[in-house]
């Protein structure tokens, strides 16, 4: 096995007049990691890669894999002791772990799965092609990660981290009218419970040209919906002389171009919630009025082992700010439940938050303890795994009750919704053919679905609603001539 910390240049060229190879890539995580799935996909295309639906007819077998929580890991090793048989019948497909898991575990992913032929870090996705050709030519299993944050200076780690992004691949993509774009890369908040700082590296915003030119080319892709990505993407910040270029200023410059319809960034930080941001969201006709902000624990004692940075009085303030200034504005926001010393007034405490806060959404976890944390080496994990099964379920009842009372007040209402296709419901009941459920977000990010046509998926659809749930509304679309929208797909070369 080959070591490697170093950052090459990939040196790749396009194969032409080969036969196809075929990648099967399976994504687990968070939104980084959908879009460090395009961006491998369209790095492969340029070697003579095209994607396998069914892993067992794949010559290389890619899982981008998550630290966030153990379970997600846990998946991952259970998917890979599976596939020891097959690769053992086949020795000479290629078998490998990416992402996360693969930068915090290293080593560990050869020692548990020792079948397995590479292992890369996010911010070493760039090099994947240059180690398959290694492999193909038996130099052996590869491993390819980034330095740790203190296994060298300042410069030489943050370099280590940096990935590439103008590569992109509008087949990747849940449908090609919807782009996420990074302009950020790592995180330096150091939450106790959150390995993101070890396996992403260093927070630095990606240069602002570089992120206008990239949401050019995918508006040329027929991108109509761009999604800012960052760790805490209200803190972007990029700093050239005297120059400073922060979020509202890329949502600015982003705005002006021609086929981009709806901006959204994710995910937010609450101290970083700043008037200027809001004033921008309200005043830009093509930004969306939701705000991803993650709460995590309504209880300062909490917040404070947690490491957070704020306080709940902190958070209210944002809420009231955005009430002031985005009253339209849908918030979600993120919580976990047990968190090590948690008692039973500090859950209270996060419950009352929830219910002056009425989110449109939350998502909901139990605390797990991640390795090479501040938090596994600081606190016990002392709240049962029952408590925080009971604490889950019952913060999830009372959000849900919040969203269901809320939707409801959209009865009547048409509103702008961006078809994405087919709803879930649709495809569950295996509908064909182009009259079927279709479903689409609205401009605040809530969830429509409606009897319609897949002719529509892509445009820019009024829908009356008549229905709710607490997750979805429900509604109609008059009969209207649609106009199709077309796609140019880019040629991979």
């Amino acid at each position: 096995m080959t070591q490697d910390n170093s950052q090459l240049m990939d040196g790749s060229v396009a194969v032409e007049d080969q036969p196809l190879k075929k990648l099967y890539i399976e994504t687990v995580g968070c939104q980084m990691n959908v879009l460090d799935s395009e961006m491998v996909v369209a790095s492969l295309r340029r070697q003579g890669y095209e994607l396998a639906d069914q892993l067992e007819s794949a010559d290389t077998i890619l899982f981008n894999t998550c630290s966030v929580r153990e379970n997600a890991e846990e998946k991952v090793y259970s998917n890979l002791s599976k596939l020891k048989k097959f690769k053992l019948a086949h020795p000479e497909k290629i078998l490998g772990v990416m992402g996360c898991m693969a930068q915090k575990d290293q080593q560990i992913v050869f020692d548990r799965a020792p079948y397995v032929d590479l292992v890369v870090g996010p911010g070493q996705l760039h090099r994947i092609p240059e180690l398959l050709t290694r492999i193909e030519s038996g130099d052996g299993s590869q491993m390819a990660v980034s330095l740790g944050r203190r296994d060298g200076s300042q410069e030489q780690i943050r370099r280590s981290h940096e990935t590439f992004d103008p590569l992109r691949d509008p087949s990747m993509r849940p449908t090609p009218f919807q782009a996420y774009l990074r302009i950020q890369i790592g995180c330096d908040k150091f939450c106790t419970y959150c390995i993101v700082p070890m396996t992403r590296g260093p927070e630095q915003g990606r240069p602002p040209e570089l992120i206008v030119e990239e949401a050019r080319e995918l508006a040329r892709q027929g991108c109509k919906e761009i999604t800012f990505l960052g760790q805490t993407v209200n803190s972007y910040r990029h700093v050239t002389g005297n120059h400073k270029t922060e979020l509202a200023d890329l949502l600015e410059q982003v705005h002006e171009i021609d086929g981009i319809e709806r901006l959204k960034f994710v995910t937010s930080y609450p101290k970083d919630m700043t008037p200027r941001l809001l004033q921008t969201v309200r005043d830009l006709p093509k930004c969306s009025t939701y705000l991803h902000v993650p709460a995590q624990s309504g209880s300062d004692d909490v917040l404070r082992r947690m490491k957070r940075g704020y306080t709940t009085a902190d958070y209210y303030d944002m809420m009231d700010r955005i009430a002031d200034l985005l009253p339209d504005a849908a918030v979600s926001s993120d919580f976990i439940v047990g968190f090590c010393g948690e008692t039973d007034e500090d859950f209270q405490k996060t419950v009352d938050l929830v219910q002056r806060c009425r989110f449109k959404n939350s998502f909901i976890f139990k605390y797990s303890v991640r390795p090479g944390t501040r938090g596994a080496d600081l606190y016990e994990d002392d709240v049962p795994d029952d408590v925080k099964s009971r604490r889950n379920n019952e913060l999830l009842a009372v959000q849900n009750a919040i969203s269901q009372e809320d939707n409801l007040k959209f009865l009547g209402q048409r509103m702008t919704v961006l078809v994405e296709g087919p709803s879930k419901t649709s495809v569950k009941r295996g509908e064909t053919g182009p009259v079927r459920q279709m479903m689409g977000r609205t401009n605040c990010d809530r969830i429509v679905v409606w009897e319609g046509n897949e002719r529509q998926t892509g445009n820019m659809l009024p829908v009356l609603i008549h229905d709710a749930s607490s997750h979805t509304l429900f509604g109609s679309v008059e009969t209207m001539e649609m106009t199709p929208s077309v796609v140019s797909l880019p040629t991979m070369t």
